[in-house]
């Protein structure tokens, strides 16, 4: 699952996107609203986090703005601001939950938790697998097919195709591989991402006419079917 957290609050947003990640979602992560709306706007993401005071544009007026847009994504308001008024306010302008700071964050994963559950009954699209053209990856079962030739992969190399599958058409730095696939916060210098995306490229994409996985150049990579909009 991929979260978006919107928190200026940079040692709390480190601490949650840690604890996330290490209870198996992918966390972008925004410091202001104005940068959290773009990347709602632009990316595709299953829940929202975000607390309601923010620099440049506050929590409620970046879900108020998403809801205009007609982007229906599930939001979790977080707030210091705990009143009924307060959390009225918070669903009326869209939110779909509201928890007041301090919380404990087993009572957050909670929440994260149900709302995905309930976005994923409302839509009844099953959320164990992601497909991209002819390439599908089962979640459950940890398998990935293409055009129904089973592909075997390592942990590590399912892991990457997961995080570039789920980020599609959209280009991926070697910061983004490293911190979502590997969990480091440094770049080691090595040409670690490099042999895996290359043994990737292998596996998914040799003997078939239409490559997926593509370097940019200078920026990182993307997965993408080329053929789709033919």
């Amino acid at each position: 699952m991929n979260l978006l957290l919107i928190e200026d609050d940079l040692e709390a947003a480190k601490f949650l996107q840690k604890g996330l990640k290490e209870s198996g979602y992918s966390v972008s992560l925004a410091v202001d609203g104005r940068d959290g709306l773009k990347q709602a706007q632009e990316q595709s993401f299953d829940l929202l986090i975000t607390d309601r005071m923010l620099p440049h544009l506050d929590g409620l007026a970046l879900v108020r703005a998403l809801r205009e847009q007609k982007v229906r994504t599930p939001v979790l308001v977080l707030s210091a601001l705990g009143t009924v008024d307060d959390r009225v306010l918070g669903l009326k302008a869209g939110g779909d939950d509201y928890l007041t700071k301090p919380f404990a964050f087993s009572e957050l994963l909670a929440r994260v938790e149900a709302l995905l559950r309930r976005s994923a009954a409302e839509k009844n699209v099953p959320q164990t697998r992601i497909k991209l053209a002819d390439l599908e990856m089962d979640l459950l079962s940890r398998s990935v097919t293409r055009a129904g030739r089973e592909i075997q992969l390592t942990a590590r190399e399912f892991k990457l195709l997961e995080f570039l599958m789920r980020h599609a058409d959209q280009v991926v730095t070697r910061t983004m591989l490293l911190e979502g696939v590997w969990d480091l916060q440094f770049d080691p210098q090595t040409n670690l991402i490099d042999v895996h995306m290359s043994r990737l490229r292998q596996a998914v994409d040799k003997g078939f006419a239409r490559p997926l996985i593509h370097t940019v150049r200078g920026a990182g990579y993307v997965i993408r079917d080329e053929d789709k909009s033919a």
